[in-house]
């Protein structure tokens, strides 16, 4: 297969691609943007009782 072949067959697939509408790419990465935002409150407020509660069992 020569490279202007898969080009073509590239060009040619991609017209069969159902693109997402402006509207849902912006809810999709202000959902995307919220999870990560919320996991990371999450996953530091972890760190943060089991870093106070390792110090707390050292230091008795």
């Amino acid at each position: 297969m020569s490279l202007l072949n898969y080009f073509k067959d590239t060009r040619s697939e991609m017209k069969h691609v159902s693109w997402p509408t402006r509207k849902q790419v912006i809810n999709f990465t202000l959902l995307v943007l919220l999870i990560c935002i919320l996991t990371g409150i999450f996953l530091g407020l972890f760190d943060f009782l089991f870093t106070t509660g390792l110090k707390a069992l050292i230091l008795k």
